[in-house]
């Protein structure tokens, strides 16, 4: 059975993930988000296959430099741990660490670029799609910002 490793950054890129919850059960799944009040629920929901990184956001540059350092340590731990074949995601910058991890280690990466975006590219997006094996975008307009990209459609059912 396939390994694949779900990750993103809580709130809106966490609830599009875990609109493909139909097939966490077809692999042998794993689940890494920022770790907040707001996420608990997973490890309640995936006990022995949920792991979390630091929370940290752009906007408190003083300190988010280092908690993205720490990151990328605690990405290469979860990754080591785990040995995904696929990582899937919907970003944001939680997932960045992981996916260059994976993609120097081998696994393929699947990216699917934000359903709030439908004009622009997101950083994470534009980090990406430099590397992804299957880039996913949710907006048909979004085919002329990302042209190696795939339309796949509304996430949400």
């Amino acid at each position: 059975m396939k390994k694949v490793l779900w990750i993103s950054s809580q709130g809106g890129h966490l609830n599009e993930l875990l609109q493909l919850e139909s097939l966490f059960s077809k692999y042998d799944s794993y689940f890494i988000t920022e770790k907040t009040k707001a996420t608990q629920f997973l490890k309640e929901k995936y006990p022995k296959k949920t792991s979390y990184l630091l929370y940290g956001t752009k906007h408190n540059m003083l300190i988010y430099p280092f908690i993205l350092l720490a990151n990328c340590f605690i990405s290469l731990y979860h990754y080591l741990r785990f040995r995904p074949d696929y990582i899937v995601t919907t970003g944001s910058h939680t997932a960045g660490p992981m996916c260059s991890i994976a993609k120097i280690m081998g696994s393929k990466v699947i990216y699917i670029e934000t359903f709030a975006n439908s004009e622009n590219k997101t950083a994470a997006g534009k980090l990406i799609y430099l590397f992804a094996d299957l880039f996913i975008v949710q907006w048909e307009s979004m085919l002329k910002v990302y042209p190696k990209s795939k339309f796949g459609g509304w996430i949400f059912k």
